[in-house]
C-alpha cells in the first residue's frame, strides 16, 4: 500500500516521518531536518554515531557528527586536489621550466611530470614553433638619403630558460634589438644598395647582427630568417627614383646586349687569326721545304758540272730558255743564211686559223686539222720570208 493511500490509520512509509499524521500539514518537509539527516547518515558511513530520536543529547551528538563529517568531506577534496595539481604534462613542442620558492630549479622534457604543489611554479614554453615579428620605419643611409624598410624577423625559443628567467618582456627585447640592427645596417649602406641589388646582402647583415645582440642580451631567442619585404625612397621622390631605376635596367640591357656582340665577334676574330697563323705556318713550311729541295737539286748538279762543266752549261742555257720562251706568243727562228732574226706572231696565226664554232673544236680530229694548218702556215711564212731575204742578198 502507498504511503499516502486513503483510508488508512497510519503510515509507517511517510519519508518526512509525520507518522500517518492528516490535517493542515501538508507542505515540504523541513530542510533542517532533512540536512541533519544527511549528515547524520554520513557521520554512520565515515564510522560515527547516529543521531538518537528524541532527547537533546542525541541533537548535540547530531551537530558534532555532522561537523566532523564537513571536515572529512573538505580534506578528501583538499588531498583530491594535492594529488591533482602534483602531475603535469609537457608536450612534445614544449619545455616546462619549474622554479621551487621562486627560484630556478629545472627544465622538463616532454612527457608526465610531477611538482610539489605550491612550491613549484611550472611556466611552459614552445620551442619548436616558428614565429614571425614585422619591423618597418623610415630611416637615414650612408649618403643621407631616407628610405622606408620593411622588415620581416622569423625565430623560435632556443633556450626556455633564458626565455623565462632572462629577459622581462622577450618579444619587446626583440622589437628592440631588431630595430637597432636594422638602422645599424641601413647607415652603413648607401641608398642604391638598399634599393637595389644590395636587398639580399642587407638582410643576411641584419639576421647576423640581430643573432648577436640577442646572444648578448640573453633572451634565449635563435633567429630562423630575415626577409627584406620591401625598400622605398620617401613618396616625394618615388617618381625620380622609378625613372633612375629604368635608366639602370636600360644600362644593364644595353651591357647585356654589348656582352651578346662581344660573344659573337672574339671568337669570329680568334678564329680568323688561328686560321691566318695556319696559314701563315703553312706557307713558311712550304718555303723552307722548296729552299731546301733546290738546295738538294744545285748540289746535285754542282757535282754533274765539276765532271763535265761544257754539256752541263749548255744544258742549262737550253733550259731556261725553253722555261722562258715557253709562256711567251711569240717565236724568234734563228737562220743561219742571214744574221737576221724571224719573228712569227702565232697568236695572229693561231686566231686566224682557230675555228668560229664551239662544236667543230670538240673533236680530236679537227684539233689535228688546225695543227696541220698552223703548221702549213709557219712553213709558208718561213719560205716565203727565206725568198725575200735571197732576192735582198742579190
Amino acid at each position: 500500500m502507498a504511503w499516502n493511500e486513503p483510508g488508512g490509520n497510519r503510515n509507517d512509509n511517510d519519508p518526512w516521518g509525520t507518522g500517518g499524521r492528516r490535517g493542515d500539514d501538508q507542505g515540504p518537509p523541513d530542510l533542517d531536518e532533512a540536512l541533519k539527516k544527511g549528515l547524520d547518515k554520513l557521520n554512520r558511513m565515515l564510522g560515527g554515531k547516529g543521531k538518537k530520536s528524541g532527547g537533546s543529547g542525541g541533537s548535540t551528538g547530531g551537530s558534532a557528527g555532522g561537523f566532523g563529517a564537513i571536515i572529512a568531506l573538505a580534506s578528501i577534496l583538499v588531498v583530491g586536489y594535492v594529488v591533482f595539481q602534483s602531475f603535469y604534462t609537457v608536450d612534445e613542442q614544449e619545455r616546462a621550466v619549474v622554479l621551487r620558492f621562486g627560484e630556478y630549479n629545472r627544465t622538463e622534457n616532454p612527457g608526465l611530470r610531477f611538482k610539489v604543489p605550491l612550491i613549484d611554479d611550472v611556466t611552459k614554453v614552445r620551442v619548436t614553433n616558428v614565429r614571425t615579428a614585422e619591423s618597418s620605419g623610415q630611416m637615414l643611409t650612408q649618403d643621407e638619403n631616407l628610405v622606408t624598410v620593411d622588415l620581416q624577423v622569423q625565430y623560435r625559443v632556443a633556450d626556455a630558460q633564458a626565455y623565462v628567467l632572462n629577459v622581462r618582456d622577450s618579444n619587446q627585447a626583440l622589437a628592440f634589438a631588431t630595430d637597432s640592427a636594422l638602422r645599424h645596417e641601413v647607415g652603413s649602406s648607401s641608398l642604391d644598395d638598399v634599393l637595389t641589388e644590395g636587398r639580399a646582402e642587407l638582410a643576411v647583415r641584419v639576421e647576423q647582427r640581430l643573432q648577436r645582440f640577442l646572444g648578448e642580451y640573453g633572451t634565449g631567442l635563435e633567429i630562423v630568417r630575415v626577409n627584406v619585404e620591401s625598400t622605398q625612397p620617401p613618396p616625394a621622390v618615388q617618381d625620380a627614383f622609378r625613372e633612375v631605376q629604368r635608366a639602370r635596367e636600360d644600362e644593364q640591357r644595353v651591357k647585356e646586349e654589348a656582352e651578346t656582340y662581344r660573344n659573337k665577334v672574339v671568337p669570329e676574330a680568334r678564329g680568323q687569326a688561328q686560321r691566318m697563323i695556319e696559314e701563315a705556318n703553312a706557307y713558311k713550311q712550304e718555303v723552307i721545304e722548296r729552299a731546301r729541295g733546290e738546295t738538294a737539286r744545285f748540289l746535285e748538279l754542282l757535282a754533274v758540272y765539276q765532271q763535265a762543266p761544257t754539256v752541263t752549261r749548255d744544258r742549262l742555257y737550253l733550259q731556261a730558255l725553253e722555261s722562258v720562251l715557253s709562256n711567251s706568243s711569240k717565236i724568234l727562228v734563228d737562220t743561219k743564211s742571214s744574221g737576221n732574226m724571224m719573228y712569227l706572231p702565232l697568236d695572229r696565226l693561231t686566231q686566224g686559223s682557230l675555228p668560229r664554232s664551239g662544236g667543230q673544236s670538240s673533236g680530236g680530229g679537227s684539233s689535228q686539222m688546225d695543227i696541220q694548218d698552223l703548221t702549213d702556215q709557219v712553213i709558208k711564212e718561213l719560205r716565203t720570208r727565206q725568198d725575200t731575204n735571197v732576192r735582198r742578198s742579190r
